[in-house]
């Protein structure tokens, strides 16, 4: 797919401990929430929490959107760590740093169905993936719903990279593959997300 850009095993398993250790104290701070539907109120299977100047909420009431602090501490989300920035320098291609990481915790049965990133102002950067723990199936449509698919498995430490055309089509994840992996305390996958909100 054009403008699709995939690194399997980008982070090492030496290197996925230290950046899960970077995040620890992160989460801590701002800790994982359960976002839910706009209208409807219904929960995603999800958690969820956020790194940067901006992180990425959803309730009944607001629906999607980017806000500076915390829905439930109220307090202002913890930095992206150098890691990160670095890896993004390393990989997106873009001059701007991102803004918003967003940290979704998969415990089992949790997933995500296909959606297009289209809460940011600037739809030209890349949105960069990392993901850590469990093995994951994602699947990838095209620019609108209802078309045919394609899945890649993600193994922990692998980096995807959606840009250009690829940046603005539905995706998601079908099923987290449980005990795939023993990098994640008590078990499940955690993605991060890097994303230029503009």
């Amino acid at each position: 797919m054009n403008g699709l850009s995939f690194h399997p095993a980008y982070l090492d398993r030496p290197a996925q401990e230290a950046l899960l250790a970077n995040l620890a104290p992160l989460i801590k701070a701002a800790p994982f929430f359960r976002p839910t539907m706009p209208k409807t109120g219904k929960p995603f299977s999800v958690e969820m929490t956020n790194l940067g100047p901006l992180g990425w909420v959803s309730d009944k009431d607001g629906g999607y959107r980017y806000q500076a602090t915390h829905p439930v501490t109220g307090q202002a989300w913890p930095a992206i760590p150098q890691a990160l920035l670095d890896l993004w320098q390393a990989v997106a291609h873009y001059p701007l740093p991102p803004q918003a990481c967003l940290v979704n915790l998969y415990r089992d049965g949790a997933k995500m169905g296909l959606h297009v990133d289209a809460d940011e102002r600037d739809r030209d950067a890349p949105v960069v993936s990392i993901s850590l723990g469990d093995s994951a199936i994602f699947r990838l449509g095209g620019a609108t719903r209802g078309g045919p698919t394609t899945s890649l498995k993600l193994s922990s430490g692998d980096v995807v990279v959606l840009g250009g055309p690829a940046r603005h089509v539905y995706h998601g994840i079908d099923r987290v593959l449980s005990g795939s992996s023993t990098l994640v305390p008590g078990g499940g996958r955690i993605n991060l997300t890097m994303r230029v909100v503009g």
